[in-house]
């Protein structure tokens, strides 16, 4: 007799919500068979603890289990004691694809000695939008070719080291401006403009030699492919473009459904079922636990009903154990960290790049530094470098006054005493400055350490790192300091000035 629940317990990936396996999460996992787990920051203290969990992960799932996370690169990593992975973006101003491959590679090392064998990364969202709130450095860039030859240079790096990939946000979360983790963004472009530009690198993702082995949906709207339904839920976006015109074979997987895009419209449950009757693999149900019950409970009555074909269902179970049996979850020993540190940092040095002539303060000078305080975490990023931090790596070149301020829209720059020394501002945070900071500040230098389009705010000379990891700092340190040139050229549109 078919055990339904067991069925729709494989087609799960849950949330966890310690950093150990507790009874109570051991019988859930073994009791509906989950098929896969995707940890957090929250669920990461060191590489001892974090090896012992993913470890347990396995021995309760099974040798079938996925254990994912988001280690990206840049602001969105979750081991961040690991050596830390240039942006997307910065690997684009690099435009390098050995380079690409090397950080596919070293990323792939790591996350594979804590027990991964799942990332989801990397992104081919094609970024034109300077408002995009939530992909920004997340993108390789604005061209299709350029991107996603690096995008896919970068996940033949991380194959060879026997982590599977997961390119996203199909069919392309690069030109909205809402973030799906907030509300329900729509891109109505028309058919032919989402052909050229959103769906080329899934496309060349989908039927390249060796096809990206999972794909994660977006919680979106293309009224010109369904009007009705997000990407996630679409039968006509996952089947009818993806699966049958781009010929894709393998896993794909729903984004986060617990974001508001999702959660805040439809069931749980429902949610669930409609993204796997559209053509998911496997549905993310990373709410609380009262939420991952009643997922895997619709789902089990919508197999046992005929909502969802038992032909079909087995189709994606074959899909994900395929992807499981080939990138085996089993934690091995990390024996190259201090050469991928160096490698990490030649490759944040690689994609620095110069905006508007800006020029060197003199070692030894005067220099007013302005940040913001402090930068917590997003929900999708990491927390911000400090303002403190900042000033304390200037402080090995210059005579460094700390300014800082909370909210930029009510910092009053004219304030600033006018007393010659040379003022620079380090934006440390993904959104863009308003109205206020746009039409007042005038920093002598701007150092954006993050979102590339916050140099576009200001009129003033810029150095754009792409990215605030500890190698990125140093690397704008050691331009400061003529240790090194910006030899990045910025892969999206409106960089041309100077």
């Amino acid at each position: 007799m078919t055990d339904y629940l067991d069925l729709a317990g494989q087609l799960m990936m849950v949330r966890l919500f310690g950093t150990e396996l507790d009874a109570d999460t051991d019988a859930f996992l073994r009791s509906h068979k989950i098929g896969g787990v995707c940890l957090f920051r929250q669920n990461m203290v060191d590489a001892f603890q974090l090896t012992r969990f993913t470890g347990a992960l396995v021995d309760a799932m099974g040798p079938r289990a996925l254990v994912a996370l988001d280690q990206e690169g840049g602001a969105v990593v979750r081991s961040t004691w690991v050596p830390a992975p240039p942006s997307a973006m910065a690997l684009g101003a690099a435009n390098d694809p050995q380079l690409a491959r090397e950080v596919g590679a070293a990323v792939a090392r790591a996350v594979r000695a804590l027990g991964f064998n799942w990332n989801f990364a990397p992104v081919l969202d094609l970024n034109n939008n300077p408002h995009n709130p939530v992909i920004a450095e997340r993108s390789f860039g604005a061209d299709p070719l350029l991107a996603t030859g690096l995008a896919l240079a970068w996940m033949e790096g991380s194959e060879s080291e026997g982590v599977a990939c997961c390119v996203k946000h199909f069919p392309g979360h690069g030109d909205t401006h809402v973030d799906s983790h907030r509300d329900l963004p729509r891109v109505d472009k028309p058919r032919a403009e989402l052909e050229r530009f959103e769906f080329a690198p899934f496309r060349i993702a989908a039927q390249a030699a060796t096809p990206a082995p999972a794909v994660m949906t977006a919680h979106i709207v293309y009224p010109a492919l369904d009007p009705v339904n997000p990407a996630t839920m679409s039968r006509a976006i996952l089947t009818g473009v993806l699966r049958e015109e781009f010929g894709y074979e393998g896993v794909i997987i729903t984004d986060g459904m617990d974001m508001h895009a999702i959660a805040h419209r439809y069931s749980a449950g429902q949610a669930a079922v409609n993204a796997l009757v559209a053509g998911a693999d496997m549905v993310m149900a990373i709410g609380a636990r009262e939420t991952q019950v009643e997922t895997v409970h619709a789902i089990a009555q919508a197999i046992r009903d005929g909502v969802l074909p038992l032909l079909e269902v087995e189709a994606k179970l074959a899909r994900l154990g395929k992807l499981a049996e080939a990138h085996p979850a089993r934690a091995i020993a990390y024996v190259r960290e201090q050469d991928d540190r160096a490698l990490m940092a030649r490759a944040w040095r690689a994609g620095l790049t110069a905006l508007g002539q800006p020029q060197r303060p003199a070692r030894g000078s005067r220099v007013r530094l302005v940040a913001r305080a402090d930068v917590v975490s997003d929900g999708i990023s990491e927390a911000g470098v400090p303002a403190a931090r900042i000033a304390e790596a200037l402080g090995t070149l210059y005579d460094v006054e700390l300014v800082t301020f909370a909210d930029s829209e009510s910092f009053d720059w004219s304030a600033l005493p006018q007393d010659g020394r040379f003022t620079i501002l380090a934006s440390t945070s993904r959104r863009r400055y308003g109205p206020n900071a746009r039409a007042g500040w005038r920093p002598d230098l701007h150092l954006a350490l993050w979102n590339p389009y916050q140099a576009l705010d200001f009129p003033a000379p810029a150095l754009m790192s792409y990215g605030f990891a500890p190698p990125a700092l140093e690397a704008a340190v050691a331009w400061l300091g003529g240790e090194i040139d910006a030899p990045g050229i910025c892969p999206v549109p409106g960089f041309e000035r100077g």
